[in-house]
Formats: C-alpha cells, structure tokens, sequence
C-alpha cells in the first residue's frame, strides 16, 4: 500500500467525527440520558420518602410527559423522550395492577433481557442489530452486509458488546428483584442505567472508528440519476442532431 492509499490524519478524524455525531443521533446523546433517568429516579425518591406508590407513580409519568412537552415546544425530536412515557407508562400499569412498586421497574427490565437477545442472536444470523440501527444513520442502509465486509465486522463486534453488557446488567437486576427491597432494588437499578450504556456507546465508537468509512447508498442513487439524466439528454441532443441530416440526404 502506497502512502497514497493510507487515510490522512484528517480523513480518520473526519471519519470519527462522523461516528461521534451518528451515535449521538442514535442513542440521544446527554438529553436522551437524562430524560430516561428521571421518571425512574423522581419515582424512587418519591417511595423512598413516603412509601406511596400512587403519587410516585403519578410524578415519573407526569414528568415524562413534560419532557415530551418540552421537545414539541423546542420543536425538537420526541423519539427518545416518547419511548421513554410509554416505558414509565408501562411500569404504572403494572405496579398499580400488582400494588408492588417494585413492579415500575419490570417492564424495563423485560424489555433490557429482550434487546440483549436480539443483539446476540441478530449477530449469531449474520446480520447485527446495531448495524440496522446505526446503518441509515449513516446513510449506508444494509450496504454494509455484502459490499463492505470490514464494517460489518465492526457491527458485530459491537453487536455483540451492547448483548453482554445488557445480559450482565440483567444478571444483576433480576435476582435483587426478588431479593431487594424496593427502595434498595430502585437506588441500584437508577445507578445501573448510565455506566453499561455509555460503556457499550464508547465500545461501539471504538470499533466504528476503526472500521471501513460507510458506503453512502443516498449518494450512490443521487449520482446515478444524475448520470441517467446526462444519458437521456446526450441521446437527445444526439437524435436532434442526426434528424436533419437524414431529411437532407432524403
């Protein structure tokens, strides 16, 4: 390989710049963290204050929906912050059909043992989660998957990183659901949420970073409707040309 052929210093800082920016998009950078920690920490302080289920309840299910509110007024995307009310509104529903506060937690937790299957079982099928997930925030789609195998080693890889953390943190969540007091299980739980999702976003950034640069299918479709266009009106220009020339020798 010539030096001709090696990426420039600028080019592996563009390329991160760009993978920082996707995954920032992707996972909702420090605002997406904080509306998903929140309800979860206004609940427990509420509990551990007062032992009320209801108004704890009541208060991580308002605040969620004021974090929507928030982003419709800023006119910014509600994506995050939606997915976050319908998590909160799953666990009301289940805490205050059962009467046990610890049962906020559940659905988020079903949900956590389920990503992590996927992770690990879409890796295990030879077509990642996280590449689907990140692939049109790159503006590659599923391009990865045939044309460029080195990236979808690297979605493999963090693929595979995102399933073993979420399993770890499950491992640990679920017997001190059973073994915890709530506002033990709570405390621990709200503590858990950041450290493993920042772990998993740094090592997916660290096996992006390295990767091949993504192959933009919008770019590649924009420049052959481009080149289309050029053919078409080459052919035209052509027939004008060649039209009078024949009644001539007519």
């Amino acid at each position: 390989m010539t030096s001709l052929d090696k990426p420039t210093e600028d080019a592996q800082q563009d390329s991160r710049a760009v993978t920082e920016a996707a995954l920032f998009e992707a996972f909702g950078g420090v605002r997406g963290m904080v509306e998903t920690v929140v309800p979860g920490l206004l609940f427990v302080t509420i509990f551990t204050i007062n032992k009320d289920l209801h108004w704890s309840a009541i208060a991580a299910l308002a605040v969620s929906l004021l974090l929507v509110v928030v982003r419709l007024v800023m006119r910014d995307t509600v994506k995050h912050a939606f997915s976050g009310v319908f998590g909160v509104a799953f666990g009301v529903v289940f805490a205050m059909m059962t009467g046990n506060a610890k049962d906020f937690y559940l659905p988020g937790m079903l949900y956590t043992l389920g990503l992590a299957i996927a992770y690990i079982v879409t890796t295990l099928a030879g077509v990642p989660l996280i590449g689907l997930i990140l692939g049109p925030v790159f503006k590659e789609n599923l391009s990865w998957r045939k044309r460029n195998p080195g990236r979808k080693k690297a979605y493999a890889k963090a693929s595979w990183a995102w399933g073993l953390i979420l399993l770890a943190k499950c491992a640990v969540l679920f017997p001190l659901y059973w073994w915890a007091d709530t506002t033990q299980f709570g405390w621990v739980l709200i503590a858990l949420k950041i450290p493993p999702f920042l772990l998993a976003v740094w090592l997916t950034w660290v096996f992006l970073a390295k990767a091949p640069a993504p192959i933009d299918v919008f770019a590649e479709m924009e420049a052959e409707e481009k080149a289309e266009k050029e053919r078409r009106a080459t052919a035209v220009e052509a027939n004008e040309a060649t039209g009078p020339r024949h009644r001539r020798e007519a």
